[in-house]
């Protein structure tokens, strides 16, 4: 096969699961430092081939911010292997069926793997396991989270979330705004199946006879699971490893202490480690491109240099809801509040867990969170 060109690119992107924290003239200089296959943006149901039987899908999104999701197709032997599937609506369903006769030319899907739970990527995983017989392949922590998280809809808001928002600092106007969204994750998913197969960091195995391996990072999603081929020197990174914007990374109500920021950085780490800076990346938004190890040590220094603001602005008590300025340039409306108050207190768990803040519940019973001085190593 002939290998894509590489062009650079001028363009970012913001989707809906991004992080709100921007990257500022970072953003711009890591995309230039990047290679990417292409300077054109595919077309919602265009198709290309970015290695020897692995075709490149673009899907709509209906998002504002971001309205397409990069999805993959493998060849394997008589079948295919789909990763990740978008999200559950109309349009993705036919745009599907178009390449299940065109592309597949009628043979079946085997396997279906998703690299994480977001409904963009678990979307249509049921429907495509049920249409072929196909089994699913999820790490465990996704799959079940997952399932947690469909089985709510329809359900009120657990008192666990609205104690949790109340303490972070959300008006009463704001928890009830989030009472009346709450369970909205099912609606985007069709049924998954009822049983999965285990993906698990490390392992080994065969798509169209050639060897895949299994690398999980965190925090973006507890465990999300990367596909790396060495020998067509490819990586498919869902989210964990994207080219022009950071994922969200938020803490949620159903873990209230724990510290995803601390995971994610510790993933950019893993995937540096891993990962030969001339792998061609395939990630779930935006280009394909060359250059992990330039993006990733960006993202690094991005959140690195965002505790660092933060420390210095809890020198007084601070709210969760009271640091946006010094994390987000965007305002916050409540369209992107519960992204944002999640992001912050990511940020602030993870100074905690540094011993470079302490938290106490004031008089209200909202967290407050205040730097130690002098800076704790």
């Amino acid at each position: 096969m002939k290998k894509p060109a590489i062009l650079k690119s001028k363009r970012p992107s913001t989707p809906h699961d991004a992080s709100l924290l921007p990257e500022g003239q970072g953003r711009d200089r890591s995309s230039k430092m990047l290679e990417f296959i292409t300077d054109e943006k595919p077309q919602p149901g265009e198709v290309r081939e970015i290695a020897d039987g692995v075709f490149w899908l673009r899907f709509s999104l209906p998002m504002t911010g971001l309205n397409h999701i990069n999805l993959y197709a493998i060849r394997d032997g008589d079948g295919w292997v789909v990763v990740d599937t978008g999200i559950a609506m109309a349009e993705s369903k036919r745009q599907w069926e178009g390449h299940f006769r065109k592309l597949m030319g009628g043979r079946p899907v085997n396997r279906v793997i998703c690299t994480h739970l977001h409904p963009d990527h678990t979307g249509l995983a049921g429907w495509i396991c049920r249409k072929f017989g196909a089994p699913l392949l999820m790490t465990r922590g996704e799959y079940f989270l997952c399932r947690l998280l469909v089985a709510d809809t329809g359900h009120p808001a657990p008192q666990a979330g609205i104690n949790f928002y109340r303490k972070v600092g959300f008006t009463t106007d704001q928890i009830e705004l989030y009472k009346k969204r709450f369970g909205g994750f099912g609606k985007a998913v069709s049924e998954l199946p009822h049983a999965y197969d285990r993906l698990t960091d490390g392992e080994w195995g065969k798509i169209g006879g050639r060897t895949w391996r299994i690398i999980i990072g965190s925090g973006h999603s507890p465990e999300h699971a990367c596909l790396y081929c060495e020998e067509l020197g490819l990586c498919l990174t869902g989210d964990q490893l994207l080219p022009n914007i950071s994922s969200n990374v938020s803490v949620w109500p159903t873990e209230p202490e724990g510290n995803p920021l601390d995971d994610w950085i510790s993933s950019c780490h893993k995937l540096i480690a891993e990962l030969p800076e001339d792998t061609l990346i395939g990630p779930a938004h935006g280009i394909p491109f060359r250059g992990a190890h330039r993006r990733l040590n960006k993202l690094i220094e991005h959140h690195e240099k965002a505790l660092d603001r933060l420390y210095e602005f809890c020198r007084e008590p601070k709210m969760a809801t009271e640091v946006y300025s010094v994390l987000f340039r965007r305002p916050i409306d409540d369209g992107n509040r519960i992204m944002a108050v999640g992001e912050a207190v990511a940020h602030l768990n993870c100074l905690k867990g540094r011993g470079l803040v302490s938290r106490r519940l004031n008089d209200a019973g909202q967290f407050t969170y205040k730097s130690r001085v002098p800076r704790v190593a």
